[in-house]
């Protein structure tokens, strides 16, 4: 499913090779996963694409590195959406105009690799569209877990393309593997996931998308190896828990009549 870019040491889901990747993965039945979130992301004249997923009806979760870029970025998000490429009655667009990359992210081994979008106006919470709930900062997932992680575009490494939303299984690894892989691991605040084994993987573009397990979010796609599909790297959300919970109250508070963003 998400397969990813090489990059020096270390590879990304970027953006602008796709929508995503599902390796190894199947056709989710439409609108089973009502958190998605589908990222267009311009800068210039070019037009680049991530994932995410919905937390709280005015704020979307995804990678910093999906927003990191030169020049005016414009971003609009797409909810409900099943076919990314029809104009599907379900889908809610949003332009989005404020985000918050955390203030630690760096592109230098993708560390701290999270940003929160501001929905204004609000999700309108529906049956297609619904957030997804968000580990606290102590509640971890481990080795062996299995999880999965949606998203829309290419399904092999040679280039096939969809346009509906697919998913894929992985399996959370001792984080020993990732850290013998590169010194830029950080087991506090990243996830090691997917092994060669299951043939299954995250690839171009995925970057920004939900790894869920027991129906919650516990990661965010962010990167992987140079060379290698297996394994991948996931932010872990429950790390970043009380930044997260923070910058939703700047955002409530933003809301407040006479707050210089509530006109």
């Amino acid at each position: 499913m998400l397969l990813l870019l090489l990059l020096t040491s270390a590879f990304v889901l970027l953006p602008w090779a796709g929508a995503g990747r599902i390796i190894g993965g199947w056709e989710v039945k439409a609108h089973s996963r009502p958190y998605m979130a589908y990222l267009k992301i311009q800068t210039g004249s070019q037009t680049a694409y991530c994932g995410g997923f919905l937390i709280r009806p005015d704020a979307v979760l995804s990678a910093a590195h999906c927003l990191d870029k030169k020049g005016t970025v414009r971003v609009t998000v797409i909810l409900g959406a099943h076919n990314i490429t029809g104009r599907e009655q379900s889908q809610q667009r949003t332009r989005v105009g404020q985000w918050v990359i955390h203030p630690k992210y760096s592109r230098a081994g993708f560390k701290n690799d999270i940003v929160l979008l501001k929905l204004k106006p609000r999700a309108r919470i529906n049956e297609n569209v619904k957030f997804i709930s968000f580990p606290r900062r102590n509640d971890r997932v481990g080795a062996g877990a299995e999880c999965r992680v949606s998203g829309w575009g290419w399904t092999s490494d040679t280039g096939n393309r969809t346009n509906v939303m697919r998913e894929v299984k992985l399996k959370v690894q001792n984080e020993k593997i990732c850290q013998h892989l590169s010194h830029n691991y950080q087991h506090q605040s990243m996830i090691c996931v997917g092994d060669e084994y299951s043939k299954k993987a995250i690839y171009h573009g995925d970057s920004g998308g939900p790894l869920v397990c027991n129906k919650k979010a516990y990661g965010i796609v962010s990167h992987g190896y140079k060379r290698r599909l297996f394994p991948e790297v996931f932010t872990r959300i429950s790390y970043f828990e009380p930044w997260i919970r923070e910058q939703l109250r700047r955002f409530a508070l933003q809301e407040l009549p006479g707050s210089p963003s509530s006109d």
